[in-house]
This record gives structure tokens, sequence and C-alpha cells, in this order.
């Protein structure tokens, strides 16, 4: 059995504000999906997301559209709850990011490329004493970055990710692997890298999950031994 220590009010607190954030972005959601709904029984279609409301505020300050003036005001009034919920989401940006500033560890991990405020202040809060784990592939095991194992008598049998661990970590390492592997961040990749060979071959998702386990391990290696990130590429050939 594997026992691990009790959150400390701190990381408690950090993880009261992530979960805050989260709470909301979630409530944010439904409220630009019931307006997207309201809207659509009106014969007005707009895509799913935020990134639609300045349309949507552009076709309700429209005098000459064809919605009922009931309709228009219970728009607006979904419309100031999502300018709401935006402010304090971005409030709730600001103070993790200020979190993250105030912890070495935090500092350290957010030396990694696709480690962000939130990602640092995720493993801060909900991630437990690295010294605890054997080594990296635990971590990443503890976390659900492995796929399900279906192996008997000597044959491996390799299923989906299991996705039975820290979801909130996991979750944040796989956009934080994504983001690695967009038009921008492929310009970093070097020619022949094991992450080129990798892409060449797999389905960027199955990649970017391949990123975010090895990341894992790399996080583990950081924060055990206290170093900032070191590029595998450049440490190979240094």
């Amino acid at each position: 059995m594997r026992f691990v220590e009790r959150k400390t009010v701190e990381q408690q607190s950090r993880a009261a504000v992530f979960r805050g954030r989260e709470r909301l972005i979630h409530q944010r959601t439904a409220d630009v999906n019931a307006l997207r709904a309201l809207l659509y029984e009106h014969g007005h279609v707009f895509p799913a997301g935020v990134r639609s409301i300045d349309r949507i505020t552009v076709l309700l300050e429209d005098e000459t559209s064809d919605l009922p003036a009931l309709i228009r005001d219970e728009c607006k009034d979904l419309l100031a709850q999502i300018a709401e919920k935006t402010a304090r989401i971005a409030d709730r940006d600001k103070k993790l990011a200020s979190l993250a500033s105030q912890s070495d560890r935090s500092r350290r991990l957010q030396t990694m490329p696709g480690v962000g405020p939130l990602t640092a202040i995720a493993v801060e809060a909900f991630g437990p004493d690295m010294a605890g784990f054997k080594s990296g592939r635990d971590f990443a095991a503890w976390l659900g970055l492995v796929p399900r194992q279906h192996s008997s008598g000597g044959k491996e049998r390799l299923g989906r990710m299991t996705k039975a661990g820290q979801a909130d970590i996991r979750r944040l390492l796989i956009i934080g692997a994504m983001s690695r592997l967009n038009w921008l961040g492929l310009r970093s990749i070097a020619e022949g890298s094991w992450l080129s060979r990798m892409l060449a071959r797999k389905p960027k998702m199955l990649v970017a999950i391949a990123l975010a386990n090895k990341m894992a391990r790399q996080i583990w290696a950081m924060l055990t031994k206290n170093e900032d990130y070191k590029d595998p590429v450049l440490a190979a050939t240094a």
C-alpha cells in the first residue's frame, strides 16, 4: 500500500481558487449554450464557445432583426451574466498567476515548454510529494497517462488511456502538449527528434498524450532534483 501526506492548508487554499475558476467556466459554458439554444429556436445559429459572443452581441443590438422584444431582453440578460463570469474568471487567472510567481516550485515548473501558471498551480495543489514515487513513470501512471493493461501469458495488450487518475493535472498537461504541437510550436521541434518521428507516423492527439506522459516524467525529475527544465536535445549535444 502507498500512503501520501495530508495536504497543507496552503495546498487546500490554492486548490479552492483553482476549483472556483473551473466552476465559473462550467457555469459560463452553460449560460453560453442556453443563449445559443434560445437564438437557435428563432432561426439564428451560432457556433459553440465564447468566441461567438461578439457576433451575438451585434445581432441583439440590431434593432432591425426579427427577434421579439422579450427574447431580446432575455438574451441580453444572459449576455450580462456571461460578461460577469468572464470578469470573475479573469480575476481568478490573475490571482493564480500571482500565486505561481510566488512559489519556487511553480517558477521551476514554468521553465518547461507547455507548462503555464495553471498547470504549475495544479501540480502544487493536487500533486503529492514527488519523493513518494520511485520514478517518473509511477507519477505518470498516478496521473492516468498510461494505457489500460489487458496483458496475460507474457503477451502485452494495451488498450486506451485509463483516465483513472488526477484529472486536473492530466488535462492541463495534455492541453500544454497540444500547444507544443500547433503550427507555432512545430517550429521548435528539432528534425529527427523523438517528437518529430512520432508526428510523422502517429495521429496528433496520440502524440500529445505521449508527450504529456513525457512531460509528467520530466516534472518528477525536476522536482525531485530541484532543477529547472533542460531540453533533452540540447543536453544530448552538450
